[in-house]
This record gives C-alpha cells, structure tokens and sequence, in this order.
C-alpha cells in the first residue's frame, strides 16, 4: 500500500496537539506532526492536501440493530409524526405507494410527543391499509402497534404477556408478533438493510458497529448473516440469550459466531413503552414494568460467561433492573474477583437509572457502559417522555454520564439505531449538553466515549485504536467544521472554553448551541478510503 502524508489540517492527536500534518503506511500511522518536517521525513508519500480540515480518530457505535436501521433508512421512519392523524397518514401514503411488498414494516412513532398522547389503533390501522401485514415499532422498539392481518399470523398471541386486543403490543406479545414480520422479510430485503445502515455509518465517521442481537430482536437467520456480510464497517456481534453454565456458554457462542454474549439480553424493556422495571410505579401508569430475567437468571449467566472467558452485558434501563444486575455482580465478583472480571469487560447497555453506590461497584467489576446520550435530548426536558412517564424529580435523575464517570465506570456512546440516528457528533454535543448540568460530561470526554471508550467496549484493548498516535491502525475521518476550540463541561459551574495553546489540549469542533455539527468528507479504516463525499 502507498504511503500517504496528509498536510495542511488540524489532527487531533495527544501526541503533538498543534500537529497539521499525519504520514500513513500500510494501513498503520506512523508519524505525526508539522507540515515541513513531514515533506521533510516522507518524501515519496503521496500527499493530500486536508485545505484546513480536520482528521480525528473514527467512531465506533457501540449499540446497533442493523436490520432494523437499514428498514428505517429505506422504508417507513414514522418518527417525524406530530399527532396520531398525521401518523396514520403516512401509513396510507406508503402503503399505496409499496403495493407490491409483503409487509409494512414501520417504525418511530412516539406519541409522547402528540398533542393527544395517544397512539393509533390495530382498527385505525386496517382502515389504512387493509388486509395487509404491518407491523410498527414504536420509537423505542420494545412495543408495536400491528395490523389484524399480522396478528393472525403470530402463534400464541391471545392472551399471552402485553397482548391488548386494540392497542399496542408488549411484552411477550410484542416478541411474538415480531418474530412473525421477521419470517416475511426476504433474505435479499434483509441484506439491502443490513448495506443500507453500514453505508449510513461510514458517512458519519463510522468504521466500526456493535450489533446487539437476540431471540426477540433480529432472530439468528438475521444475527447469522451479519457474520457472512462483506462491508468494509467492522462489525462485533453480541447475541443476547441466557446460558446456564460455561460449556453452554461457548457451545452458543459456537453456534452464533458471537463476539459476546450480552448486548440486548432483556432484564426490563423500555421507559416509553412502560416496560422499564422501576421499584416504585410508573407516574402515568399502573405498573412497575416487566423483568424478563430474575436475579437467579442473571447471576448464573454473568457467572457462566466469566467462568468461560466470554464477554457477557445485559440490556438494563429501570432502576428495578439495575438492581438486579448490580447484585448479580457483586454475588460473581465475590467468587471470581473484580480483577478476573474487569478483564472480561463485561457490559451494562443503557444504564439510565443508577446510584451512586451501585456505579461503584460496577466500576470495581470493570463494567462498561454502552449509552445513548440523545435518549435525553430526545426524552430529557421539561415535560418530555421521562418526566411524563417518571415524574420531574426522577425523569431530571436519567442518563448521568458525570456519575458513572466519575466513579470509573468505563462509557462508551452509541445511537441504538434505528431508535436514534447514527450521528456521534449528535450524541457528544448531547452529552456535553445534557438537559440536567449535572449529569452532562466535557466535549473532551463525550468524545472518548465514541472512540477510545467504544474500541475498549468492543475489546480493544492495545492502548492505541481509537487514537491517532504512531503505531496506532489508521482509522480516521475527515471533517469539515467552523471553528475548534477546548471545551469544559457544559455545567456553567465548571466549564471552561480555551483556545490558548499553552493548554495542550488538542482542540475539537465548537458544539455550543447554534454551532454547525461538523460534516464528513472521507472516512478512512485502516487506511483505505471507505466514504468519500467527493464521490457522491
């Protein structure tokens, strides 16, 4: 492979924080610093002139369902709806508009955001569409609104957990009846999804996804294939169903071609959908949500995994949950030790709701957690989704990214797409910009948490990827921004802009409020080019 010296940019390295200029080689950097000095040093590399561009280490997304966010790139997104009206009229426009498919898959509504708070019926659905198959996700994806024609094609659907004759379905009820608009997607369909959402990744800095497969999510006919998929996005597979010892461990391993045994293994659903264990009801509803794992189920599998060697995680989002989860681990930490666990890097998707104390103890345990910070720009101000569902004191509680950092908790940032976009410049200035100060995180550290964070998520552990310093694989993008600058948190108690270069803090992109989000010209993974805007 040729080397290549890029000049004239803004590289944003711990190594030399006013460099300019990056040489590659075989796929690996091996130099940074100043313009002359590198002409000086690679004399027969190709040079690409940056024009005053910045190049930064590329993302990772640590929490993604690619099927599902290739559908939403392609087909029925619902989430720009503003009422129940407007929603149904989508439905209709797309259903004349696609006569020839065998099913409606949609999703992203969020009545939340509609003035009725109210979600469309299974009979206001068939008024639309007919005798066809629909099946519509709500934005969270752990509920669903579906026409009779879908329902009829559901084994055990009466009376099983979350059925509701008229209104969305959950629960058991939900994955049944996902399962049966899963069997309708053609393998063919399948995989234009699966190209969709990585080819959505690489334009955004992308170069690497965490799939979080399971049982009620994508199926293993889905969760397969992923493994045979050649795209230059690299992706780590976590399958997420229970083991009962370590042999069972690795023969499911085996037999998913998993990276990990974790990701969306369900020990509670989701807030929007009221499926979130909580230990005090709901606010709007009651329940206390729904556990799918009791803590003897989760400990075993926790204990199963370490004793294989396997990196496990669970799908956690109430506090009931974390309860759960958090037991679990001081019960296997005390037989195995936090050291042995901590090397496994075991996982905790979402995590919104957690103590103090309770992030201690996963800290110990090295636990990482996979977040989605736009879940609170999305759910977390006044009047919004959490404080609809969980009142001000506890909906202002969710999602604190300062707390679990400052107890040593390991973040790594991700979209959980298709529920949020694939946009990690989003997610950090969401972080940075956190609709509690509290809770809210430096620009700097966001940052981390979609780079290096994310790599150490997904096992990367050489010191290296996730940064651009020599030795380190070549995976970069190239953005387009405005202005650079140092940026603190974003809690006026703290925060602190500097531009000074006596700081020697390497400087990124201004994600203030009105600011323009960096654009991506070229992504790059291990030095090959696998997204150039130029080339569109």
């Amino acid at each position: 492979m040729e080397s290549q010296l890029l000049i004239g940019g803004h590289i944003y390295t711990p190594s030399a924080p006013d460099a300019t200029a990056m040489a590659v080689a075989n796929g690996t950097i091996v130099w940074v610093g100043s313009d002359h000095v590198g002409r000086t040093l690679h004399p027969d590399a190709q040079v690409i002139d940056l024009d005053g561009a910045l190049v930064a280490p590329a993302f990772v997304d640590s929490h993604v369902h690619l099927t599902s966010a290739g559908l939403a790139l392609r087909g029925l997104d619902l989430s720009a709806a503003v009422s129940r009206d407007d929603c149904l009229e989508q439905i209709r426009r797309y259903a004349a508009e696609h006569t020839d498919t065998d099913l409606i898959w949609g999703l992203g509504w969020d009545e939340s955001t509609w003035p009725d708070l109210t979600c469309p019926s299974t009979a206001e659905v068939d008024a639309v569409v007919g005798n066809r198959p629909v099946y519509l996700a709500r934005i969270d994806e752990h509920s669903a609104v579906v026409s009779t024609a879908l329902r009829a094609r559901a084994d055990g659907l009466v009376g099983s957990h979350g059925y509701d004759e008229q209104g969305p379905l959950t629960a058991d009820a939900h994955h049944r009846v996902r399962a049966a608009a899963r069997m309708l997607l053609s393998a063919n369909g399948r995989h234009r999804a699966q190209r969709a959402a990585l080819d959505d990744a690489a334009a955004h800095g992308i170069v690497a996804v965490h799939e979080n497969g399971g049982p009620d999510i994508s199926g293993r006919d889905d969760f397969l294939s992923l493994a045979q998929l050649d795209h230059p996005v690299e992706i780590r597979r976590y399958w997420g169903e229970a083991v009962t010892d370590s042999e069972h461990a690795r023969a499911l391993q085996a037999e998913t071609a998993a990276h990990g045994l974790g990701g969306d293994l369900f020990i509670d659903g989701a807030i929007g959908s009221h499926t979130a264990l909580l230990r005090e009801p709901y606010s709007d509803a009651d329940t206390h949500g729904v556990c799918y794992l009791d803590e003897d189920t989760v400990t075993t599998h926790l204990r199963a995994c370490t004793a294989a060697g396997i990196q496990s995680g669970f799908h956690v989002i109430g506090d009931g949950a974390m309860d759960v989860v958090v037991n679990a681990f001081r019960e296997v930490a005390g037989e195995f030790g936090g050291p042995t666990m901590a090397r496994l890097g075991h996982r905790i998707e979402h995590a919104e709701m957690i103590t103090g104390d309770q992030a201690t103890t996963l800290a110990a345990c090295g636990v990482i957690a996979s977040m989605q910070p736009l879940f609170d720009a999305l759910w977390g101000g006044p009047g919004q989704l959490y404080e609809q569902r969980l009142g001000p004191d506890r909906g202002r509680s969710l999602n604190n990214f300062a707390q679990l950092a400052k107890a040593g908790v390991g973040l790594a940032f991700s979209s959980d797409a298709p529920v949020t976009s694939m946009r990690p410049w989003e997610a950090i200035a969401a972080a940075a910009h956190h609709n509690n100060p509290a809770s809210a995180i430096s620009v700097r550290a966001a940052f981390a948490a979609v780079t290096r964070g994310a790599w150490r998520a997904g096992g990367h552990r050489d010191g290296v990827a996730g940064t651009l310093v020599p030795g380190a694989p070549a995976d970069y993008a190239v953005w387009d921004v405005d202005n650079l600058v140092v940026a603190g948190s974003a809690d006026p108690a703290v925060a602190r802009w500097s531009t000074d270069p006596r700081s020697r803090v390497p400087a990124l992109p201004d994600l203030s409020a009105g600011s323009r989000l960096p654009e991506c010209i070229r992504t790059v993974r291990a030095g090959v080019t696998i997204y150039d805007r130029a080339g569109l």
